[in-house]
């Protein structure tokens, strides 16, 4: 019997003797969802959200978002760089940079900052909050959520003096260091400040470099907040973020094991500075708010084609091939909106309102250069502008008996300006509509249900890449419909907290991408771009479960299943599963807390296989993994050993099946494989 197989055995076991203690058990914490226009209790929320909050993300010794998706219901990422930028959930999401505009189809904010498409940034030190939203999210922020939203908030300033450290080292060479700290300065001003740095090697080693850090991570997160509250009626919050992700990337081998031969490794490096501003006026009928941001983005993207040398290829050799992206992004966007306040309601008291506009501009200039054999074998310069426009409204409409009808409507303008060194230029301008009817039931304290229909769009654009043909420049604007049911309970005395959610998403003009080779003999010619297939569905469910079952002992598990198949694509696949789309995902453990300071995680999660790619027929290997940590607390310090992928299970992340090898270049699956086991020890220290 397998160790997966054989926990749920070990789970029942090993608690037995806490269940009869059960009516002693805690209840369960109420979680406030703060990416909504109105923060609301998760358990009354009409709408699929997963939350982790503090508290979970600190039992689970988590150092970036990577760590925590297989958390998430219907949750996937493509493994192109060393941290995820591209997401998928429930399906749908990029999967590489290398082609179209930046229209993300899963939108990523931190701390009120746009960052969707380049999300690397998230990493978990200090974190207060992690919000995901699957679904359209067409009403509250628009063409760049057509699959769903993550939101990240940081830990706000207190209103006593707090202190939080963190020391780590585990295998791997990983070390890391992280402080935060804030406060009150006076009646009306308080602060929070923090940096993190984690370093590692990458777990690959560069025999030709005779290297083990080649695939290294250098991560440094720093963060302040600010915030002005003079009395309850006004408050100013301001957060400044420097983000300094300089990672190498040597993620991939002719043989697909954790041996490269490059002989000259990439980069995939990040520098992120941001700052966002949030004011909140409380007048006498309504709310006025503000949130304004700014982002200034430098990346790298840089990579050994050929992974390997000279010496490797032997007589096939010179046979080099380096290609390096570099990538300046800026975007500074405003948003206003107008919540209306008790008294101020429509229809006789019974409508909550709100009414906003959003301004967005955005500035990308990509730099282009592949060497074959040490000369330039093709050099893109490009510079993509876009500017959004939106106007947005919702009504709460209290229908009673605890009925609640919640309707929504976004308009969005969309302009856009791309030019190219070779000459390229388009101006592409849409109106794009989008927006929900949501129902919902709170059938009583404990039980709410909800139905809610949505429509979700996503800007429609052009592939920038080197060597794409003239015929697949363009793509067009994907709309989504989105059919959902759902439910949330709080049972045993809310002890046992339930969520469940079933959706049925019918996409038209579809954006998918894809790749091919122009030429089967030479890899130089693979290409990647965008292209929309006719019809598409992506259908499933998702369900997360907590049971504080015992004074000392709770159990969680999250199920996603998902079907997701093309109905029509001329020249793709018909009727097969989506790429980077399993059909389940899950996870499941177990969280033990002693009253003398003790405590333990055990924490399995799984997926099933997936096709790596709508261009092909090569997928993934289902897996399973198994994570665990143990330690001890008092009121300030913590010491904990951890580990990630216990049983050093092989899988892949990310696939490509292309010609790379001389002479005959035969089509070949390679794979990025997954981070092997992972152990080590953190001590914190806290007040």
């Amino acid at each position: 019997m397998s160790v997966v197989r054989s926990l749920p055995a070990a789970f029942i076991v090993a608690t037995l003797p806490a269940l009869a203690a059960g009516q002693d058990a805690p209840r369960i914490d109420e979680i406030i969802v703060t990416a909504d226009f109105r923060g609301d209790a998760l358990a009354r929320v009409p709408a699929s959200v997963t939350v982790l909050d503090a508290a979970t993300l600190r039992d689970a010794g988590v150092q970036h978002f990577e760590d925590v998706l297989a958390l998430v219901p219907n949750s996937n990422f493509s493994g192109e760089s060393s941290r995820p930028r591209y997401l998928q959930l429930r399906g749908i999401g990029e999967r590489s940079q290398y082609q179209g505009a930046p229209n993300p189809s899963v939108g990523f904010i931190v701390d009120d900052i746009d960052f969707s498409g380049i999300g690397m940034v998230a990493t978990l030190f200090d974190i207060e909050q992690l919000e995901v939203l699957r679904g359209p999210q067409g009403t509250r922020y628009g063409a760049n959520a057509l699959a769903g939203l993550v939101y990240v908030k940081s830990r706000e300033p207190g209103e006593r003096f707090e202190l939080d450290s963190e020391l780590t080292v585990g295998n791997d060479n990983a070390r890391a260091a992280g402080l935060a700290f804030g406060g009150p300065l006076d009646e009306a001003w308080s602060y929070r400040v923090s940096a993190q740095r984690w370093r590692s090697d990458g777990f690959r080693d560069n025999v030709f470099l005779g290297r083990s850090d080649t695939n290294r991570r250098d991560e440094l997160t720093t963060r302040g907040r600010l915030r002005y509250a003079p009395d309850d009626r006004f408050q100013a919050d301001l957060t400044a973020l420097y983000i300094d992700l300089d990672n190498g990337y040597d993620a991939f081998a002719i043989d697909n094991s954790l041996v490269t031969q490059s002989d000259r490794p990439g980069r995939d490096a990040q520098r992120s500075r941001a700052a966002s501003l949030r004011l909140d006026w409380l007048g006498g009928a309504a709310r006025l708010q503000s949130i304004t941001s700014a982002a200034n983005s430098d990346i790298e993207t840089s990579f050994d084609g050929d992974w390997g040398n000279d010496a490797f290829w032997g007589e096939f050799a010179p046979y080099d091939f380096f290609s390096r992206t570099e990538r300046r992004r800026r975007t500074v966007s405003q948003e206003l909106r107008l919540l209306s306040e008790p008294g101020s309601e429509l229809f006789a008291g019974r409508a909550a309102w709100v009414f906003g506009v959003y301004g967005l501009s955005l500035k990308e200039d990509n730099d282009n250069l592949d060497l074959f054999n040490g000369e330039v074998f093709r050099e893109l310069d490009s510079r993509y502008e876009a500017r959004n426009l939106a106007a947005f409204g919702e009504l709460d409409i209290a229908l009673g008996d605890g009925w609640q009808l919640k309707t929504g409507l976004r308009v969005e303008r969309r302009s856009a300006e791309y030019s190219d060194s070779a000459g390229i230029e388009f101006d592409p301008t849409e109106t794009m509509l989008g927006g929900a009817v949501t129902l919902s039931w709170q059938a009583n304290d404990t039980l709410s249900l909800y139905g809610a229909v949505s429509r979700g769009y996503k800007a429609g654009g052009f592939n920038i890449g080197l060597n794409i043909p003239e015929e697949r420049r363009g793509f067009d604007t994907e709309y989504l419909w989105n059919i959902e049911s759902g439910l949330r309970g709080r049972f045993l005395d809310g002890r046992l907290a339930t969520n469940l959610s079933v959706f049925y998403m019918l996409r038209r003009d579809q954006q998918v991408s894809t790749s091919f080779q122009l030429d089967p003999t030479d890899p130089l010619t693979f290409i990647f771009f965008t292209d929309n297939a006719a019809r598409g569905y992506n259908l499933g469910a998702e369900v997360d479960v907590t049971w504080q079952f015992a004074r000392d002992f709770a159990l969680f598990a999250t199920l996603g299943l998902l079907e997701s198949k093309y109905r029509e694509f001329p020249g793709g696949p018909v009727d097969r599963e989506q790429a980077h789309a399993p059909s389940y995902q899950y996870a499941a453990g177990l969280d033990w807390r002693h009253p003398r300071g003790w405590f333990a995680r055990l924490e399995v999660t799984g997926r099933d296989a997936f096709y790596f790619s709508d261009s092909h027929d090569q997928r993934s290997r289902a897996y399973d993994l198994v994570n665990a940590r143990l330690g001890w607390e008092n009121a300030r310090w913590q010491v904990s050993a951890w580990g990630r992928n216990l049983g050093n299970q092989t899988y892949a992340v990310r696939g490509f099946f292309f010609g790379n090898e001389p002479p005959d270049f035969a089509d070949t699956l390679y794979i990025r494989r997954g981070d092997p086991r992972h152990v080590g020890v953190t001590l914190r220290y806290g007040f």
